[in-house]
């Protein structure tokens, strides 16, 4: 009697805690893409002035524009990064925090506001990164776009991003035979 009473007990934990389990939500970003994310947070409302680090033929015209990230619109969900390539203002490094890990972006517009056609494309976290770096697979969504608009280069491209408090943040592009990254000087906030 008391090995049935005492399987019948084993027998409802091992089932309450399977209930627990299945009824668990999502797994949250793990303590690296929110310490990134905070790293993020941390620069809001500064500017900072980069340079092209990569000596791709593809990059002189931004090696020779002044380059600047402007952190702002920060919560502790998303951030988001304006960046200007001399007087093109039009692109915009959205970096967001989903149930499993983070999002990055590019908000691309015309001049006028309009949205360019390629726009909203990026990827997710497909693994935990560190608080110093995130990398960032294209999406299907965006390699759909890119298939759609004549840039199927693009769909096999990985963005980085860094941050090294006191130090140096980037922006970085990998695909096969491409290599574009930006490094910004965090310890002179630029005023313009």
């Amino acid at each position: 009697m008391k090995i049935a009473s005492l399987l019948a007990a084993a027998a409802l934990v091992s089932l309450s805690s399977a209930g627990v389990a299945a009824a668990s939500p999502a797994p949250a970003p793990v303590l690296s893409q929110n310490d990134f994310l905070a790293r993020l947070n941390a620069l809001c409302g500064q500017r900072f002035e980069g340079r092209v680090v990569t000596t791709d033929a593809a990059d002189a015209k931004f090696a020779s524009e002044r380059l600047i990230m402007h952190v702002r619109d920060c919560s502790a969900d998303e951030v988001r990064i304006p960046f200007s390539v001399g007087e093109d203002r039009s692109r915009t490094w959205v970096v967001t925090k989903t149930d499993a890990g983070l999002r990055l972006k590019h908000d691309h517009r015309h001049e006028d506001g309009t949205t360019d056609v390629l726009h909203w494309y990026g990827g997710d976290t497909a693994g935990a990164g560190t608080a110093e770096r995130q990398e960032f697979p294209v999406d299907a969504e965006s390699i759909a776009l890119f298939n759609a608009n004549d840039a199927a280069v693009s769909t096999t491209n990985v963005w980085a991003m860094e941050v090294h408090p006191d130090r140096m943040f980037a922006y970085e592009l990998r695909r096969p035979n491409r290599h574009f990254r930006v490094e910004f000087d965090l310890t002179k906030p630029v005023a313009d």
